[in-house]
């Protein structure tokens, strides 16, 4: 701890650094009030009573950075732009230049890569904006527009995510840590007075008694075990033990020095949840609408596919499946077995009992694929723990919802103190 405050008031003492915070800090208080403006003719008490009733609107209410509890103008917060990078980044799995553009040509393949994602963006957020109107304007939420204002609030809401997107992508190059996550994260903390001052009404309106107490202490010991787990697995690594060939010059002998090669277990981080929450939220969005229609073949359909994924059995499952499925998928995309290995030879380095070449990149490709097993699995089960106790709990969805928050707080938190301990080592030498 003593090391972290000092770590803190180094940073602060540097004037580049302290830009840095200050800039991320002033982006996301710019968030906060954009979160603030609502979009017109919307009905409080039926939006309070969609919210509290429904995990889905829950949950994207967290994924939105808490856009959605007031329908504001960036209501649909980030996730567009997220759905448009797994989509990018999934093409670039499939696609060999692709893939060739994002590990041969560096930062400027990756910055192209980028503006895909922002351009395949517009239309997602377009898209989800109106599918999102009317599916408030069923439930109730909103009055029935006209078509003129379906496309006006559209459009509002359109640019109110893009304008979000930006603000991300600021943070990310001026700021500190991952604009995006820090984002969602600022959404979370903001609403953790309002989630403290309901829970404090229930005990003294009598909806929490003293038979609830042994769940709630649960959850509390489980969070902690939690909390603690995704630091320990955060920060454990494989040390791979790397030595660099000697080589002589003159009369002089150089390298023969022994490294090692941290491979961390699970080196995706927060990432993974994200994503499993974009896939998750997507089918239901698109199907409730849809179950409202005259049709009563597409709402039929629409309507199985929402109570499919309604149902706690099942969106345990598949939120476990695709937290796993995309801790593998985000590492594969940053972690390149292949270019470390060629790094590694083009260096005069070497891996102890390894051959250079294909055997190294194997050697390491094994190496990563058992770890990130560990990785995968703990943060899978750390995911839906929360989903089995709220069965427990007479299904009280502030559990569910709020251990997907803090596995989310945890991760950026950890992600972000590595980000300025890694900016006051590089000022400090």
């Amino acid at each position: 701890m003593n090391n972290f405050w000092q770590k803190f008031a180094s940073a602060l003492r540097d004037p580049q650094l302290r830009k840095r915070i200050g800039f991320t800090v002033l982006a996301l208080i710019l968030f906060r009030v954009l979160a603030t403006i609502p979009i017109p003719s919307v009905d409080p008490a039926q939006l309070a009573r969609l919210l509290s009733s429904s995990q889905f609107f829950s949950i994207f209410n967290i994924f939105s950075g808490g856009g959605l509890s007031n329908l504001s103008i960036v209501m649909l917060g980030v996730g567009p732009f997220i759905t448009a990078s797994i989509v990018i980044q999934l093409l670039t799995m499939m696609f060999p230049s692709w893939k060739a553009l994002m590990h041969e040509e560096g930062e400027a393949g990756r910055l192209k890569l980028s503006q895909y994602s922002r351009l395949l963006a517009v239309p997602l957020s377009l898209i989800s904006a109106v599918g999102f109107m009317m599916l408030l304007q069923s439930e109730n939420v909103l009055p029935q527009l006209t078509t003129a204002q379906l496309i006006l609030n559209a459009i509002i809401i359109t640019g109110g995510s893009l304008l979000l997107m930006w603000i991300g992508e600021l943070i990310s190059e001026f700021g500190i840590g991952n604009g995006v996550s820090l984002i969602i994260f600022a959404g979370i903390v903001a609403s953790l007075p309002t989630i403290i001052v309901n829970f404090i009404t229930k005990i003294i309106g009598g909806t929490v008694t003293m038979a609830d107490a042994p769940t709630y202490l649960m959850f509390l010991v489980i969070a902690v075990v939690a909390i603690a787990g995704t630091v320990f697995i955060t920060e454990a690594e494989r040390s791979v033990p790397v030595t660099y060939a000697k080589q002589v010059r003159g009369n002089k002998v150089y390298g023969g020095a022994s490294t090692y090669l941290p491979l961390r277990l699970n080196q995706a981080g927060v990432i993974p949840i994200i994503f499993a929450l974009s896939i998750l939220i997507l089918p239901q969005m698109i199907a409730s609408p849809l179950s409202k229609v005259s049709n009563p073949m597409i709402a039929g359909i629409a309507t199985s596919v929402f109570n499919f994924f309604s149902n706690q059995l099942t969106y345990g499952i598949f939120y476990f499946v695709l937290v796993v499925a995309f801790t593998y998928f985000y590492t594969a995309v940053t972690f390149d077995p292949k270019m470390i290995s060629e790094n590694l030879q083009q260096s005069g380095a070497f891996i102890p009992g390894v051959r250079p070449g294909e055997h190294t990149q194997n050697y390491l490709a094994n190496i990563v694929t058992r770890i990130t097993l560990v990785g995968a699995l703990f943060l899978g089960i750390i995911a839906v723990l929360p989903i089995i106790l709220q069965s427990f709990s007479s299904g009280d969805r502030s559990l569910a919802i709020g251990g997907t928050a803090l596995l989310i707080v945890v991760s950026v938190v950890l992600d972000l103190l590595k980000k300025i301990d890694a900016q006051v080592a590089m000022r400090e030498y």
